[in-house]
């Protein structure tokens, strides 16, 4: 697996760069993760048409609105996928696996894709596959200011507020969940550095 560590950037910029490093996976059969955070912006996914208080930014990913901030770890995969569902399930296992070893009593709803802990969504996730890879990924609150994160519902989902692992106790920093996240992902996919 290659890996890229890009830090806090643009959204826009780390789409544009996205979509090279989608091209690189084409070209060279490997897969590639993309470890960055976001200033403050707001996304929607494809099929989103519902209008917000907040300036959004479209995107081709799936799911809903979005928020991104720094302190919210991104990690974009640009995996070989010839069975997306498969794929999937590996990604939901990684981050279900992380959650069960830090805080158990978190869950992932297949009905309104997610991790939740009671009415609060600590992670959200969306994807697109183009000719056999995948692009996009999850974003994963790790320390964020969530008065920003809160001025919307996540994933336009009423009833739910956003939460942070730091909010829930977990007091990991960005680098040390990425480190967990890594590993993990290695081990589920059975992917080496």
């Amino acid at each position: 697996m290659i890996l890229h560590d890009w830090g806090v950037l643009d959204y826009k910029i780390a789409y544009e760069k996205m979509q090279d490093v989608h091209a690189q996976a084409l070209k060279d059969g490997q897969n590639h993760l993309i470890l960055c955070q976001h200033e403050e912006i707001y996304t929607l996914g494809q099929d989103e048409d519902t209008s917000f208080d907040v300036k959004t930014f479209k995107t081709d990913r799936g799911g809903s609105i979005t928020s991104h901030s720094p302190g919210q770890n991104i990690y974009y995969f640009c995996f070989q996928t010839p069975f997306p569902a498969r794929f999937f399930s590996h990604v939901i296992s990684v981050f279900t696996r992380f959650f069960e070893s830090h805080l158990p009593l978190v869950y992932y709803d297949k009905k309104q894709p997610g991790f939740y802990l009671k009415d609060a969504k600590l992670l959200s996730l969306g994807f697109r596959y183009k000719k056999g890879v995948s692009l996009h990924g999850i974003a994963l609150n790790v320390s964020p200011d969530l008065n920003f994160h809160n001025q919307i519902n996540p994933c336009n989902l009423k009833d739910i507020r956003t939460s942070s692992l730091a909010n829930e106790g977990v007091t990991f920093s960005c680098a040390e969940v990425n480190e967990k996240i890594i590993k993990l992902i290695c081990e589920v996919f059975d992917e080496s550095l």
